[in-house]
């Protein structure tokens, strides 16, 4: 059997005979969706038959590369666990490969993920009638709408902002660069901010540099590290908060949401999992059509 047919068929067997709520089914068939997107990327043909234990543990790595949360990864092996019971009883496999999957060791801790609302939190705690209140706010903004590296945030130019279609043009490791989609919102900060900015005496040399300190200098990794712990326990978060936290964040809301992974790996800049041909192919206003609808920063349409 196909693809479309198995997934079909198993959206039957669970809202028939499983009596779930839409809501769960569209939860199961859309882990099984980011399985068919591996096994695109990968270049994989076949159908779910065809896929081993060693495949399925290396697509959950995958995923966990992603930046996806721990309880996302879990609750994606267990829709994987479900899924391939089901063959099992239709007789569409011989062999459940997932009877031994465990979830992928890590080789570091993944930051924790932060909720919508406890980035709304720390936003909130950002004094706006401070010299650096606006600045602050449009970078949190910018580091949670396009999930950039902290290094790129600080060295974000100006002229890398292309307004009118909506992306900046990142300089990320190596010095290789992409466009990543940017949100009304985080656009509408930096308006705010752009007049602050402007008032400083800048530094030669960082007259392109859009967030700078006081001296008006580009700010350093350290201070904006700084920035977000203090912003993070001001709002009592419990967590251990970082820049790359909101990274995360940012990666784990649109994959939850539904976006497509091969857009998300392209926003974020990664090479380690799929070489960056693949990716080559991919039409801009795509990953700007999936931050657009998939971003929880994108459907606040932008209210501050």
């Amino acid at each position: 059997m196909e693809w479309p047919a198995i997934l079909r068929d198993f959206e039957g067997f669970l809202k028939l005979e499983k009596g779930l709520s839409g809501h769960s089914i569209d939860a199961y068939i859309s882990d099984i969706r980011k399985l068919m997107q591996y096994m695109e990327l990968q270049q994989l043909e076949g159908g779910p038959q065809d896929l081993d234990h060693d495949r399925l543990s290396r697509f959950l790595v995958w995923i966990s590369e992603l930046g996806l949360s721990a309880r996302s990864q879990a609750r994606i092996l267990s829709g994987l666990r479900a899924f391939y019971r089901y063959l099992l009883l239709e007789e569409i496999v011989e062999k459940d490969p997932t009877a031994l999957l465990e979830g992928p060791k890590l080789g570091r801790k993944l930051p924790e993920v932060l909720s919508v609302k406890e980035i709304d939190g720390m936003l909130a705690m950002i004094d706006l009638s401070k010299p650096e209140g606006r600045r602050n706010k449009a970078m949190l903004e910018v580091l949670y709408s396009c999930g950039l590296r902290v290094s790129e945030l600080v060295g974000l130019q100006i002229s890398h902002i292309y307004r009118a279609e909506g992306f900046l043009r990142i300089i990320g490791k190596g010095d290789k660069e992409r466009l990543v989609p940017v949100s009304g919102r985080a656009l509408k900060e930096i308006d705010f901010y752009l007049p602050d900015r402007n008032s400083l005496k800048i530094h030669h040399g960082h007259e392109d540099i859009l967030f700078l300190n006081r001296r008006g200098r580009m700010m350093t990794r350290v201070m904006v590290f700084t920035i977000v712990k203090e912003l993070a326990s001001a709002a009592g978060i419990k967590k251990q908060v970082s820049p790359h936290t909101l990274r995360h964040s940012f990666a784990t809301h649109l994959v939850e949401g539904g976006a497509d992974l091969r857009a998300v790996q392209e926003m974020l800049g990664h090479e380690s999992i799929i070489t960056t041909e693949i990716y080559t192919h991919l039409d801009r206003e795509y990953l700007r059509e999936a931050i657009i609808s998939f971003h929880p920063r994108s459907k606040s349409k932008g209210k501050s």
